[in-house]
Formats: structure tokens, C-alpha cells, sequence
């Protein structure tokens, strides 16, 4: 049963599109709207724009816009029943489950997709189930509790634990699920015979969430120290698990991370989890391989300060330092460092130091890029030999010469100086010759970020949009489009024009499909209308009138105006379109006389066109 139409506006109505929104992108405001990245293609540039007053987004450069369910369908891969349940939780409505289940079925996700959410869903409170509630679990249990986390930290987090007895296998088996999502699902290893065992034994479980909060992986755990085994095993990639795309707890940290200003990347689930109990939620960790472009556009989206925040010791730091080689150019986020002291992890840091200690170090011990690749160009030399001293310091200037601000060198140019007592002088000539000298700076390395391919690619819907296209008639009818929608006075007064009609058929259709609206709608709401429009192509046109900047009343000379041009310039543009095509022909042939003949002739039309109108 289809979602009645008074739910649907109940729920749109219920929310802001900027607090639904301001969960996945970060905005700022800007004039009367709000800006940020668009969550739908990778820019560097804010181009994505959302405005509370009439509750719709757009983005000027890729086109995409609607109102909230559009958003959470375009940027989920929502069907639209799925959108209006997804805005009604965020609004605390509750939809008639009759509405719900019906409209669900018909999902644009696949039912195997759905299976497989379901099933590590199933997964994941068996496991916790385990883990609290059976003598199975205990000793998973005491390790977890030995390492700090309360009952409350596993609930959070999902965790749970993985016995030696197929339990998982015995429990799905008894559901009668079918054997090829079982084996899809990648909780299962297959033999030559095309039997199936569990591929998590002995394990604690750590669940991995997609940016939804929806299970979709497992990275478990070894119990027991045993050197045939990996100490940590993850899930394969499966038709809802890429580890390119995912991070661990981005879906719980996104709010904070949005809230502090800033993310903390950590090396493991167990540092996050660690400063987590600590009071800093903004935390997240890759899935056991350096950042990807999907994983840094996802952060960019919420963030512009990323600070890496990797164990101390030795392996810790030169993964930090290649962490920011990678992210030199590949990233608009300014990168710090988290130092933890001793070569400690975070996780032992807050065993050892406790909560409070942890949360004062990840407010005041960062550590600019620049200072923590001097500090650890220093590792392992002995600057009081010459010979190190000299390599040190190239080594430093080298890096110097990759910052793009004057001011900010000139800082470690004179730290350097004093340290070494060098002339600054003697420093800033051998930067100049190490800038003068640098490799052409390369493109980042970005791969295309996967986006819903759905639909075909905007221009395909904008072509009479395009400004520099778009004739006098045109012009005319735009404006009188958008007064018609937002002016119900104007509304009347086009309605009482004997025999009046748009003269493209795009803008008719609107008109058309308006006044059915009207029917059913005391007034014109731009949010609503787009959920009546029955075509992509035709909300996508009526964003871009949505977005002209007009002035905030019509004058009745304006209405005039454009009616006298929507019904009698009209024939004159298409004879002037007739003429120059004429005379571009003439032109060619060297018809002399014909071709004089021509322009006079089209001189006369545009004379006769230039009538004066005060607003077209």
C-alpha cells in the first residue's frame, strides 16, 4: 500500500533538511543558504548548496538537487518509501508498518543485498549473545573487561565472540537460508566439495558498519596467541563490504566529528574503542590498510582537519610518516599528528595513564606535519657528527621547499637556524634553490569516487537551461514560470490570458503539471512539488528555476511584459532564426545580392524585436 500523500508531507514537513544534511556533509553558513562539499562527486571548491528557506539542495556544479528524500535516495541508494521511513525515524514519526512493508518490497536495493544485511545482522547478536550471555563467552568476556571496556563499550561497539563450535553455521542452517547467500556473505569458507565452514573460530568480533550504521563486515580477533593464525582476520569483500569505501565507526564519530572541527585517525579498532571510553568520539581507523581516496573524500565531507594518531613506537611512527606522504596531494584537509608518548598505543596510554590524561593529549598535543617530519628525520642520527648534521638539515630544507605559504618556511627556516646556529641567511638561499629547482608539482592521485550511475548524466536535462542559449522568448518565459509558481496573484492574472500557452514544451508541462498541484495544495511549496513531478528530468528543470535570482515581487508591467514577448516575439525569433540561416548560406554561395537583400532584411526584424520592456 502506497504511503499516503498527507504522511509524506507530514514527515517533510516535520524536519530540517539543513539537520538532515549537516549528518552526512558539512556546511557552513553562507548569505542565506548553506554551503559544503557535494557528498555526489569530488570537489575541492564548496559548490553544494541547501537552503532552509525553501528546503531543497543543489549543487551548481554536478546539478543534483531535490529536497530531503531525494537527498537520503541519492546519496543511500534509498528507494523513495525508504527515504520518507528514513526522514520519519530521524523526526520521531512513526509510519503504519502496513505502508512501510508493502513499499519496502519494492526497494531498488537487491533482496541479495537485503539478505546479506540481514544476515550479518543475525550475525552480530549471536555473537554478542555469546559473548554476555553463555560459559562460551566468558573467557572472551574477561579479556575484553581486563582491557578496560565496560559492558556498556561492547554493547556500543557490537561486539562479540566467535566460539570453536559452529554455532553460526548450526543457527542459519536451522533458518533455512539459502546456501548461495550464506556463501556470498563472507562468514563462510567453501572446500572443494562446496561444503561450508565458519571462517571466524575463537575469535572476539568486531563488527564493521557501513556509514548507515548497517553491519556489513567482521574483523575478528584472535583469543589465544597462536603464530599459524593472523591475529586479526577481516571479512572478504562481498557485495556489501568494499574496505576501500569503509571506515571503523565513522558512522557513530560522523556527529562529533562534524561538532570538534577535526577527525582522529587511529591504527586499530582498539585505539578507537580506547578513546572512545575516554570521551573522544571522533575517532575512526582504516580497515588495516593506508587511507584510500574514498575513505579521504568521505572524511573531507565532514571535515577539514584530519590528525593522525598512530601507535609510538617505531612500526607506529613510519606509518605515520608514510600516512603523510600519501596524504600530501591527495588531500584539502590540513594533516596533524597525535605524539603519544613512550612508543606507547592509545589503548595502553589510557590503561596506563587513565581517561582524563588521554582526553587533555588529544586537545593539546598535536603536532604540525612539518614539526613531526623533523622530529623524525632526527630518528637514528647522530646530529652531533658533521656529516649527519649536513644530511639532517638538507633533509629538512627539502621538505620545507613543499610548503606553499612564505611565512610558514620562514618559521622552521629560523628553528632550524637556532638549533644548528646557521646564518638564516645561508638557509633561505639554499630553500630558494631547492624551490627554484622542485619537480612540477603532480596531480592528485584521486580515483573516480563511485556515484549512482542510475540516471542518465545531467546535461542531458539541461539543455535549455544553458544561459548563453537561451533567447529573448526564453528569458521571458523563465520569469513568468517562476512568478506564476511562487506568486498566486500572478497565477490569476496568466490564467484570465485569452489563448495564452508557453511556447516550449518543457515549461507548458510545468505550468500544466502545476495546476494539477494547485488542486490538491492550498499553496506552492517547492519541497512538496518535486514529489509530484512525475520525471528526473523535470524536477532537475525546476530546480534550475528554482535557483534565478529574481527580485522578491512581480509588478504587473512585469507580467505584461512578459506575456508581450512569450506571444508575439515568438514568431519573430523563429524568422529571425530563419533569416540568418539564410544568409549564412547566401553568404557562402557569394550571392552578393542576395546576401544584402538578407541583412537588410534582418535588420528590420531585430529592429521590430527591440521594443522597450522594463524587465526582460
Amino acid at each position: 500500500m502506497r504511503i499516503p500523500e498527507n504522511v509524506i508531507e507530514h514527515v517533510r514537513t516535520s524536519v530540517n533538511i539543513t539537520d538532515v544534511i549537516s549528518q552526512y556533509v558539512g556546511l557552513k553558513k553562507s548569505g542565506s543558504n548553506f554551503m559544503g562539499l557535494c557528498p555526489f562527486h569530488e570537489e575541492k571548491t564548496p559548490s553544494f548548496s541547501v537552503s532552509e528557506e525553501k528546503q531543497i539542495f543543489h549543487c551548481f556544479s554536478c546539478g543534483r538537487g531535490g529536497n530531503v528524500f531525494k537527498f537520503l535516495i541519492e546519496l543511500d541508494g534509498l528507494s523513495f518509501p525508504e527515504s520518507v521511513n528514513k526522514v520519519a525515524e530521524f523526526a520521531g514519526i512513526e509510519i503504519d508498518s502496513k505502508y512501510a512493508q508493502s513499499q519496502l518490497a519494492k526497494t531498488q536495493e537487491s533482496t541479495e543485498n537485503r539478505q546479506l544485511k540481514q544476515l550479518h545482522d543475525d550475525a552480530t547478536k549471536l555473537y554478542q549473545h555469546i559473548l554476555m550471555n553463555t560459559e562460551m563467552g566468558q573467557k572472551a568476556l574477561d579479556y575484553l573487561h581486563n582491557r578496560g571496556m565496560t559492558d556498556e563499550d561492547i554493547t556500543t561497539f557490537q561486539i562479540g565472540f566467535a566460539p570453536e563450535k559452529s554455532v553460526l553455521q548450526d543457527f542459519f542452517n536451522e533458518k533455512k537460508l539459502d546456501y548461495q547467500i550464506l556463501r556470498q556473505s563472507g562468514l563462510f569458507i567453501e572446500n572443494q566439495a562446496g561444503n561450508l565452514r565458519e571462517r571466524f573460530i575463537n575469535r572476539v568480533m568486531f563488527p564493521i558498519r557501513n556509514q548507515n550504521g548497517q553491519v556489513v563486515a567482521f574483523s575478528g580477533r584472535l583469543l589465544e596467541k597462536n603464530k599459524d593464525l593472523p591475529k586479526y582476520l577481516n571479512s572478504p569483500e562481498t557485495p556489501i563490504f568494499n574496505k576501500r569505501d569503509i571506515l571503523f565507526n565513522y558512522d557513530l564519530a560522523k556527529k562529533e566529528i562534524r561538532t570538534e572541527g577535526n577527525v582522529i585517525l587511529f591504527e586499530g579498532f582498539m585505539d578507537v574503542i580506547a578513546a572512545y571510553r575516554s570521551g573522544v568520539k571522533n575517532g575512526v581507523a582504516s580497515m588495516g590498510t593506508s587511507l584510500t581516496n574514498e575513505q579521504i573524500y568521505l572524511l573531507e565531507r565532514s571535515t577539514s582537519q584530519l590528525n593522525i594518531c598512530y601507535d609510538g613506537d617505531d612500526p607506529g611512527q613510519n606509518a605515520t610518516n608514510r600516512a603523510l606522504d600519501l596524504l600530501t596531494n591527495q588531500t584539502k584537509m590540513k594533516v596533524g599528528v597525535l605524539v603519544i608518548p613512550n612508543g606507547m598505543d592509545p589503548d595502553e596510554f589510557v590503561t596506563k595513564n587513565g581517561k582524563e590524561a588521554f582526553l587533555e593529549l588529544a586537545h593539546s598535543a598535536r603536532e604540525t606535519t612539518i614539526s613531526f617530519k623533523m622530529n623524525f628525520l632526527k630518528r637514528d642520527r647522530n646530529l652531533k657528527n658533521e656529516s649527519e648534521q649536513i644530511d639532517y638539515i638538507d633533509q629538512v630544507l627539502r621538505v620545507l621547499a613543499t610548503i606553499k605559504t612564505p611565512f610558514e618556511q620562514d618559521i622552521y627556516v629560523n628553528q632550524l637556524a637556532d638549533e644548528f646556529k646557521i646564518d638564516k641567511t645561508i638557509l633561505r638561499q639554499q630553500l630558494v634553490d631547492l624551490v627554484a629547482n622542485q619537480p612540477r608539482e603532480p596531480q592528485p592521485r584521486v580515483n573516480p569516487v563511485r556515484v549512482r550511475t542510475d540516471e542518465p548524466p545531467i546535461e542531458q536535462h539541461q539543455e535549455i537551461m544553458r544561459d548563453e542559449k537561451i533567447d529573448r522568448v526564453e528569458r521571458a518565459e523563465r520569469l513568468l514560470l517562476y512568478r506564476v509558481l511562487h506568486d498566486h496573484t500572478a497565477w490569476l492574472k496568466i490564467r484570465a490570458v485569452d489563448d495564452f500557452s508557453f511556447v516550449h514544451d518543457n515549461y507548458q508541462l510545468i505550468y500544466t503539471l502545476a495546476e494539477g498541484y494547485l488542486e490538491l495544495h492550498d499553496q506552492y511549496e517547492i519541497a512538496s512539488f518535486l514529489d509530484y513531478l512525475p520525471e528526473e528530468a523535470l524536477k532537475r528543470f525546476v530546480m534550475q528555476i528554482e535557483l534565478m535570482t529574481v527580485s522578491d515581487n512581480s509588478s504587473e508591467d512585469e507580467l505584461n511584459d512578459c506575456v508581450s514577448v512569450i506571444m508575439n516575439d515568438s514568431p519573430i525569433e523563429r524568422s529571425i532564426n530563419q533569416v540568418r540561416s539564410d544568409l549564412a548560406e547566401a553568404t557562402r554561395l557569394g550571392n552578393t545580392e542576395l546576401t544584402n537583400e538578407l541583412s537588410f532584411k534582418l535588420i528590420a526584424l531585430y529592429q521590430k524585436q527591440q521594443v522597450p520592456r522594463t524587465s526582460i
